[in-house]
């Protein structure tokens, strides 16, 4: 059974286009700014410096790779690495190669966060399995991360 443990707002930047082909897809790097950590228990507050780097295929599939820095309320350090993948239907695969917004109602978009912590307190991230199922915005992204 799926617990929901937290939900993360991501603010993030303008999308920096490394380089984009026929064959390799685009790749692509996305700043992330700030944000906000809020759960039962966790609450945070995202720091700059994360990244999201992303390829999306020319088959217009994501291949997702973020990097989060979380100042937790009580002062500890979390970090999470998140890797996933974003499918579109087909018929805005053309606008997904070139930068568009989807409406996030539209398509999949499902992450395996793996954590790092440096306290007793929050061991239990690193001793579970967990799922995040995310939803991108122009601005920012919403995840929500749930225990397995």
């Amino acid at each position: 059974m799926m617990k929901k443990v937290f939900e993360i707002s991501v603010q993030v930047g303008q999308p920096v286009l490394v380089g984009q082909d026929e064959v390799s897809g685009r790749r692509q790097l996305i700043p992330i700014l700030s944000g906000q950590l809020s759960g039962e228990n966790i609450n945070g507050t995202v720091l700059p410096g994360g990244v999201d780097s992303q390829v999306i295929r020319p088959d217009g599939v994501c291949e997702l790779s973020a990097r989060y820095a979380i100042r937790l309320d009580d002062g500890e350090g979390l970090y999470i690495e998140n890797n996933g993948i974003r499918t579109v239907p087909d018929a805005y695969v053309d606008q997904v190669k070139n930068g568009a917004f989807i409406d996030p109602e539209l398509y999949y978009f499902r992450t395996t966060p793996a954590f790092e912590v440096y306290s007793e307190r929050y061991r239990w991230l690193t001793r579970h399995v967990f799922s995040c199922q995310a939803k991108r915005f122009p601005d920012r992204v919403v995840l929500e991360f749930f225990q397995l």
